[in-house]
């Protein structure tokens, strides 16, 4: 594959050599090429200049095409991996759905696995739950409802009313909280 460096290079390599032929032909007093065929010298070395470049833009719209369908796959199957570990979640919720002679505590075992598969899911994708009891309220990862009387000092999170959520240390969900008066 040639590039434009390298035809502009042998370019100028075939002027250079032409420009000493025709200083040799001067010297040995042979006839100087007339006018016509320099403008067709001329004319070539355009052309070749503009092939070069025409080859050049083609090669950068090629590049741009491919670059834009690789972010368009990857954003259309960015979430194939995660889909994949939630519908195994699923199945364990309609396999539990499904038992017809089902006991409160056959129940309560069958959620609790599934919470903790869904848990698994999540750790494998770097989803972080945010509950922050006892923490200082922090507004990027927080949202208080209310302020309620506290022996705590002020701004503190006193309960979470809804927890929230992180992926890779970007907030999906903020933690919906109530916060002491102090």
């Amino acid at each position: 594959m040639n590039h434009p460096q390298d035809i502009e290079a042998a370019v100028d390599a075939v002027e250079t050599i032409e420009t000493v032929e025709t200083v040799a032909t001067a010297e040995t007093g042979e006839v100087m090429p007339n006018m016509e065929e320099l403008l067709q010298v001329a004319e070539r070395k355009a052309q070749e200049h503009y092939d070069a470049w025409m080859y050049a833009k083609a090669e950068s719209e090629n590049i741009r095409r491919r670059a834009t369908e690789d972010v368009s796959k990857a954003q259309k199957f960015a979430v194939e991996r995660f889909s994949n570990e939630v519908l195994a979640v699923k199945d364990s919720l309609e396999a539990g759905l499904a038992v017809e002679t089902a006991t409160v505590e056959s129940f309560k075992s069958g959620m609790e696995l599934t919470l903790k598969q869904l848990t698994s899911v999540f750790e494998k994708f770097n989803i972080v739950e945010i509950n922050p009891v006892g923490e200082k309220l922090d507004p990027h990862k927080h949202q208080a409802i209310s302020m309620v009387p506290s022996e705590l000092p002020a701004n503190t999170v006193v309960s979470v009313m809804q927890k929230g959520y992180s992926l890779n240390d970007r907030i999906l969900r903020p933690a919906l909280v109530l916060v002491s008066q102090g």
